[in-house]
């Protein structure tokens, strides 16, 4: 028999049989690895290449390796956390969030951040795919009239105009496996075909600031890029909520299966990425690095396509819990009736809110560096080990508990430093900038 909480009555069943993180509870191990690639592989794998250029080899090497291990060490913290308590399941990041630190604290601590990541995310993939969209239309059309990035953000988004409106994770299933796997051709694509141009002449490998004030603050900027391509954490609770669990088989194991075959194919695209490409393009590489290659054309039109089809997927993925959190607060705070009236309007509002900002703020690169150390920070590197300390309660000086601690100043210390590069480059990018061209 599946563990449900005790106590709810025949309509909160219902509420939930209707929101969309706790439909479905069908999955299995597969579809979270699909959904974790999809969440984690997107597009921050295509500025790592600019990371390393601000980074130089041996710190680039080295935070990235770090990066992978430590997140992937708080991704299992929350994956054992789902069911700690027995006969109880936190389907979502607030609700783990709550118990460790009471009902309104931690919906104060919690909220305010996931809802920032998810959001910010969407934005992002909105411009990720419209600067997609318009590489692929100059390669394919080179003689064309220019047409404005604005534009391209509006076809991308009206492919969410339509998709926002499946009802839950396992209706995105297809969509999700999809952009997964173009998630490893594309960034195959991206590395072979660096490696097959060769390195260019003059190739330099110095840090692309031209004073030490620049590179520090580039170097904040490249750990917030980092930081964005381990972003999986704030909808991890949401896809183990699909699974299905018993005293016998929790979901627990299921779940660590799909993020340990996932974090392989996160490894198998960043890491060929980032040395390949900053070994052949060196500090000379753009922030998106496919629109750094230019040849052969077919191949990296392709690679734009499939650059498409995941952030499609991956949108989809972030926006999930956003639309969760808002048709609960409509139908269990604010007693609206569940319906596809409801779900409708709010979910067409929110994709049009994430355009008119992917639209009026496509500054990629900065947009990276920002929100990666302000948002995705907390909430991947050190607000999982802060949880972890206070419900399983290691002892204290143990390995477990130097660890966490050890994590939780890593954590505060990128949440400080990135946000500061970002928004530098932010600035920079604004300047010179005209708006909806």
């Amino acid at each position: 028999m599946a563990q449900v909480e005790c106590g709810r009555t025949a309509e909160e069943r219902a509420i939930d049989e209707w929101l969309p993180i706790t439909a479905s509870r069908t999955a299995r191990w597969w579809h979270s690895a699909f959904h974790n690639v999809t969440a984690m592989v997107g597009a921050g794998v295509l500025s790592l290449p600019y990371a390393m250029s601000n980074m130089g080899w041996w710190p680039g090497v080295v935070i990235l390796i770090l990066s992978w291990t430590i997140t992937l060490f708080t991704l299992w913290q929350m994956v054992e956390l789902h069911e700690s308590v027995p006969g109880k399941r936190f389907d979502r990041y607030h609700e783990l969030g709550q118990y460790a630190f009471g009902h309104k604290l931690g919906l104060i601590i919690v909220v305010p951040q996931q809802v920032v990541v998810e959001v910010s995310t969407c934005i992002i993939f909105m411009v990720t795919g419209g600067k997609s969209l318009k590489k692929f239309h100059e390669l394919v059309c080179p003689d064309c009239n220019e047409i404005r990035l604005t534009y391209f953000i509006l076809i991308f988004a009206s492919v969410h105009f339509i998709l926002s409106h499946l009802p839950n994770f396992h209706s995105i299933t297809i969509i999700s496996v999809a952009a997964a796997v173009m998630s490893l051709l594309y960034s195959t694509i991206a590395w072979t075909a660096s490696l097959a141009e060769g390195p260019r002449p003059n190739v330099s490998y110095e840090l692309r600031g031209r004073s030490t004030s620049a590179n520090v603050l580039n170097f904040f900027s490249a750990l917030g890029d980092i930081a964005f391509a381990y972003a999986g954490h704030n909808v991890v609770l949401e896809i183990q909520a699909t699974i299905p669990s018993t005293p016998e088989e929790p979901s627990t194991k299921p779940m660590w299966k799909g993020v340990v075959f996932a974090y392989i194919i996160v490894a198998i695209c960043y890491l060929p990425i980032s040395l390949a490409c900053y070994y052949v393009f060196g500090n000379s590489v753009d922030d998106n690095v496919l629109l750094t290659l230019q040849k052969p054309t077919w191949l990296i039109a392709s690679a734009n396509v499939f650059v498409l089809v995941h952030v499609i997927g991956s949108y989809q993925v972030y926006a999930m819990p956003v639309f969760d959190m808002m048709e609960t607060l409509l139908v269990k705070k604010m007693k609206f009736s569940p319906s596809f009236l409801l779900r409708f309007t709010t979910r067409t509002l929110y994709v049009a809110i994430t355009m008119f900002l992917a639209m009026t703020f496509p500054f990629f690169g900065g947009l990276l560096g920002f929100f990666g150390g302000f948002a995705l920070a907390p909430t991947t590197y050190y607000l999982p080990c802060i949880i972890w300390l206070i419900i399983r309660k290691p002892r204290k000086f143990s390995l477990s508990w130097w660890i966490n601690w050890m994590l939780i100043v890593i954590g505060i210390l990128l949440m400080i430093l990135a946000p500061i590069g970002g928004l530098r480059n932010i600035i920079i990018s604004a300047k010179t900038y005209k708006f909806y061209q």
